[in-house]
């Protein structure tokens, strides 16, 4: 099998798209095929370099690696549609000298009055094939005036074209509701049905599995294969993907990029199991699926043809599973680049990597995301500041005499670690007639900066000693000091 994906670099890779370049890329692997990402750049105005990056980035996020492409090489190189315009050309003038083709001179300004009019008076405000009746000889002869004109593909006017979908079946489209639709535009740029059929010819693609909102274009291009005298592809169109509330999946329903997902700390073993499962499942019941699982297992077959709900708080507690079933030096190791990315931890620190080894098990069931972490572990890596939400536990006679016996008790401890710090702070409490809960959050407070915190006495055991007692004596200072001048 030789399967492509091919984005059209005008923004970010939707989680749609990468839904798309998955189920190309479990089909190649399963079959020992080819993945091929090909660029469709043909939109001028609007694709751009960095995008093509950021697709590129993505992809190798999820390990969604290509056989060819534009940085890989390969046989039916170049991978960017704005390198193949002969290819394109030579085909539309081959369909044009064979009759499956005409030369349209109606100006843009004329075809929009056109759409506007029949919109106006209810009809289809599809191409009226104005220009199909032009002989030959008067075509040449506008050609030759220098009139602009665009190459528009001759439908047939009866009959139908099929559709043998993988995953619908069989949709049939009345060939006089499909427009005369433009091949080349009069600049000479070519179309998306042209440029798409003539690459995946070229290309030997078997299989085309893309969203069904390409489904209407899939009878145009069957159209250009059977005039070229071409053997079309398998055609697979996969559900829409819709938000909880039905509708297709935009902005309105968070964030869509892929993008946004790296960066915000998902594991991209997490969003490959996630995605497989928006529109195919392995049975009623697996959820978690290894890479090694969805590729022995993956097909089209089961591929629903009801739209995929993607539901943002199963995706939360998929990624929690996967962060929950890594080991320490790997969760360590994700969550580095998320340390360092804030500015806590520098690449080459030992010590702090050595820290945040010893601090995965403590925040391992509290975060969702990779990026949970950062809140979490960064009084590990630099002084704090108490957080205005908290600082009132830092307040008031009760709370610094919480925070007095605590240096002292901490000070005199012969070993610092988390079961000698528990037991000499719960002596204290005990001592001082407090319950536990409300003692321990002033030491809390000023210890971490935050009423929310990895467990208290193992987070007191990594900080260390003398930090404990300096940000403990700070924060009594501190206090000290505001209860003075509210005197």
């Amino acid at each position: 099998m030789r399967l492509r994906f091919a984005p059209s670099p005008t923004g970010y890779l939707h989680v749609g798209g990468a839904r798309t370049a998955l189920y190309n890329w479990l089909l190649a692997r399963q079959s020992g095929g080819s993945f091929i990402l090909r660029i469709e750049d043909t939109d001028l105005s609007r694709s751009t370099e960095e995008a093509i990056e950021a697709i590129m980035t993505d992809l190798r996020w999820l390990g969604l690696d290509w056989d060819e492409g534009p940085d890989a090489g390969g046989e039916h190189w170049p991978y960017r549609q704005t390198g193949r315009y002969a290819l394109y050309h030579e085909a539309a003038l081959r369909l044009l000298r064979e009759g499956h083709a005409y030369r349209c001179f109606c100006s843009p300004e004329e075809l929009k009055e056109r759409r506007e009019a029949a919109l106006r008076e209810g009809r289809n405000p599809m191409y009226d094939r104005r220009c199909r009746s032009i002989p030959e000889g008067e075509a040449q002869r506008l050609e030759e005036e220098g009139r602009p004109y665009a190459l528009r593909f001759r439908v047939p006017e009866e009959g139908e074209t099929a559709v043998r979908d993988l995953i619908r079946g069989e949709v049939v489209f009345r060939n006089r509701e499909i427009e005369d639709f433009v091949l080349l535009r009069n600049d000479g740029t070519p179309t998306y049905n042209l440029a798409v059929v003539v690459d995946d010819i070229d290309m030997r693609i078997t299989h085309v599995v893309r969203g069904d909102d390409h489904l209407s274009n899939t009878p145009k291009q069957l159209l250009i294969y059977h005039a070229l005298g071409k053997e079309p592809p398998a055609f697979a169109h996969l559900p829409m993907i819709v938000g909880t509330d039905g509708k297709p999946l935009s902005k309105r329903h968070g964030d869509v990029a892929v993008g946004y997902y790296r960066e915000a700390g998902f594991l991209p073993e997490a969003m490959i199991n996630f995605l497989a499962l928006l529109g195919w499942s392995l049975d009623d019941s697996t959820t978690i699926m290894d890479r090694e699982t969805l590729v022995a297992n993956f097909g089209l077959e089961r591929v629903s043809s009801k739209p995929a709900v993607w539901d943002t708080d199963k995706l939360y507690w998929m990624n929690a599973q996967y962060i929950m079933a890594m080991d320490e030096e790997g969760l360590a190791e994700a969550i580095r680049p998320f340390l360092v990315r804030e500015g806590l931890l520098a690449e080459g620190d030992g010590e702090g990597m050595e820290r945040l080894r010893r601090a995965v098990p403590l925040i391992r069931e509290r975060i969702k995301v990779l990026a949970d972490a950062v809140p979490l572990l960064a009084f590990l890596f630099r002084e704090v500041e108490t957080a205005e939400d908290s600082r009132e536990f830092l307040e008031g006679d009760e709370n610094r005499a919480v925070l007095r016996e605590a240096g002292k008790r901490l000070l005199e401890l012969e070993r610092f670690d988390a079961e000698s710090i528990e037991s000499a702070l719960r002596a204290m409490v005990e001592g001082m007639g407090l319950k536990p809960r409300k003692a321990f959050q002033p030491i809390r407070v000023a210890v971490t900066g935050s009423k929310v915190s990895p467990p208290l006495f193992e987070s007191m055991e990594l900080l260390g000693r003398e930090r404990c007692l300096q940000r403990i004596a700070r924060a009594l200072e501190g206090s000290e000091r505001r209860g003075s001048r509210v005197r």
